[in-house]
Parts: C-alpha cells; structure tokens; sequence
C-alpha cells in the first residue's frame, strides 16, 4: 500500500468511526461495541431508554405556576358510616340471618300484643284484684264446706245404730236440695237481684247465658229470670232484642233473681271485664241490688230421664 493512501484511510477512519488510527498498518478490524439484543430499529440514533420512547417533555405554557396536587378534603364520620352502609354489600348468609331475625322480631311482637290484649286484668285497680282474690277464696272455703258436710254426712250414716232411719232423714233432705237445683220446687233465702234494661235491643242470648255462669260460679243455688226458671238444662236462643229461655220468650228488661251470698255474687258480677261491664257496652242498663230474701217460686216440670238410670240400681 503507497504512503498517500494510508494518510487517507487515516482520515477515513476518523470520520466514519470504521477504521483505525491513522498510520498504523492495515490489520483485521476489531469488533466494536455491538447494540443490546432488545434494541429496537432507532438505537442507532443515539437515545435509548424510556426517556427516548416517551419524547421531549412539554413545557409549562407561559404565565402558569406548577405546584403540588391540592390535598383531598378530610372525611368525616359520618361519611365514613354512610359509605359502610351504602351500597349495601350483603353476602347470602348476611341476607339469611336477616331474614331469620325479622321473622323471630315479627313472632315475639304477634305474641306480646295477644298476651297484652286477652290480659283482662292488665289494668285493674288494686281493689278490684283484692276482690277478686276473696271471690277465689270464697269459692275455694265453699268446696272445702261441702266436703266436709259430706264426710259428716258419711261419719253419721257409719256410726248410727239405725242406719236405715237415718239414710231415710238424709234421702229426705237430698231430695230437697236436688229439688231446689232442678227447679221443681220453691226456694227463698238471701241473695241479689239483676236487672238488665235494653232499649236498643243490643243484648244477645250469649251475654245473658254468660251472665248465668259468672253466677254459678260464684255459689247461686237458684236462678229465675222473669218468670222462667233456671236449671242445668236451661237453653238459651233468639236474636239480640228477641231472646228466648226454654223456647219462651223473654221480654225485657231481664230480671234476675238469684239465691245465694250476696257478698260473693255481686263482686262476680262486677269485677274488670265481667258481666256489667260486658252489658255497658252493648248500651245495656244494669243495676244489682242485695237482698236478705229473695223468692224463686217459678218452677220446671219434672221430667223423668229417658236414658240415664241411677248406678245403685
């Protein structure tokens, strides 16, 4: 190779970046730094990396003043509660338990408000609940009586030396009592007299045959309304206004004529949610009123029984 030419490859290799220095030998070329393997078509311009992919950064326009992002509004708690709350987010077993604890809130209300409403005695006074507690002591020294006249009864007829004159006195006095019950015959002693008055024709046979019953559940021994006597197959019928006993009917006013403790037949009638208290509200008019002789003399035909028959037989 002449001299002139390896001046000129020297300064070709200064240009390009190809070859070596000027004036050293001719020589295999060295290998030069080689790309990355991910470099894409443009690494040969001279930019790499994100900041060459991403382009020149914008400049703020003129008159604007860059500062940090404001800071966002403190959130207080109550939003913090209305942001659990909504919108709901319920999974199935949430949504059952729910669903279980409306039912049992639903059942114990239903139960609460019936016992409430049939407690009749929920708003009684004080004195009314004391006579009530006598009523029910009075009836219970009652049944005590009666047994114990009946154990005598049976102490006698063991111990006397006639026996059969004395079942003969005792007969005697049981036909007597039963008589009285069945209404076949006449009987006076101390009691109460109940007038029912309805004008508007409002009280039905229903309220005059529970009438009945608060009576014998307090010890009434004979009953007579009006001229019809009460017994233990006495039936009630008719519409309010029209009502019938025994298929006779009854006009009223009602009366009442009952045999029996008037200290314990009148606070039966009148204790919270009894009888009187259930007439007024059917508009009715009732007055009760002692006596120290009351006369049943209104009598029911004795009939024998077509079917039952004495066990002794």
């Amino acid at each position: 190779m002449e001299p002139g030419e390896s001046g000129t490859a020297g300064k070709k290799g200064e240009g390009g970046g190809k070859e070596g220095a000027a004036g050293e030998p001719e020589g295999p070329a060295r290998p030069g730094p080689q790309p990355a393997p991910d470099a894409g078509p443009g690494s040969g311009s001279g930019a790499s990396g994100p900041a060459a992919a991403s382009g020149p950064v914008p400049e703020p326009a003129p008159g604007s003043v860059e500062g940090p992002p404001p800071a966002p509004a403190p959130v207080t708690g109550r939003q913090r509660l209305l942001n659990s709350l909504w919108p709901p987010r319920l999974t199935r077993a949430q949504l059952t338990v729910a669903v279980l604890l409306c039912v049992l809130g639903l059942g114990l209300a239903i139960q609460v408000r019936s016992t409430s409403d049939n407690s009749a005695l929920r708003g009684a006074r004080q004195e009314d609940l004391v006579r009530i507690l006598d009523e029910l002591d009075n009836r219970t020294k009652r049944l005590e009586d009666e047994k114990r006249r009946l154990e005598n009864q049976r102490t006698e007829l063991e111990s006397s030396s006639n026996q059969a004159a004395e079942a003969r006195k005792q007969t005697a006095q049981k036909e007597q009592q039963l008589g009285i019950l069945a209404g076949t015959v006449r009987a006076q002693g101390p009691g109460i007299e109940l007038t029912v008055s309805d004008p508007k024709g409002m009280v039905e046979a229903d309220k005059l045959l529970d009438a009945i019953q608060e009576l014998r559940a307090a010890g009434a021994e004979a009953i007579q309304i009006n001229d019809v006597r009460v017994a233990a197959d006495t039936f009630f019928s008719g519409a309010a206004g029209r009502v019938e006993i025994d298929g006779k009917k009854v006009s009223q006013p009602y009366r009442f004529k009952v045999i029996g403790k008037p200290q314990d037949l009148e606070p039966a009638l009148n204790i919270p949610g009894g009888v009187v208290q259930t007439l007024e509200k059917e508009q009715a008019g009732v007055s009760v009123q002692r006596s120290e002789k009351i006369i049943v003399d209104a009598l029911r035909p004795a009939k024998r029984p077509d079917y039952a028959r004495s066990s002794s037989q």
